[in-house]
């Protein structure tokens, strides 16, 4: 291998291109882990607001409860995966 096949990712400069072949595969594709981590941010964020928005409305304790429960069902998932992602 060349130095000039070796391409730095952090590295400044004009993007790699994706394959021809149009597999889905290429450098600019999405991966399932960045797919499932913002989908369970975006289930934290939520749950958190409308745990929120159900305290300043009074409502009832297991809606508080069952909105609490996905907050750290899902926070909790996060934590293991960034941990499983460090081996």
């Amino acid at each position: 291998m060349t130095h000039q096949d070796h391409q730095d990712p952090y590295r400044l400069g004009t993007p790699r291109t994706a394959p021809a072949d149009g597999d889905g595969d290429g450098p600019g594709a999405v991966s399932r882990g960045d797919l499932l981590r913002t989908l369970l941010w975006t289930v934290v964020v939520l749950s958190a607001v409308a745990n929120m928005a159900l305290s300043f409305t009074g409502a009832a304790t297991p809606l508080h409860l069952a909105s609490g429960l996905v907050t750290v069902l899902a926070a909790g998932t996060l934590v293991v995966r960034a941990l499983r992602g460090r081996r």
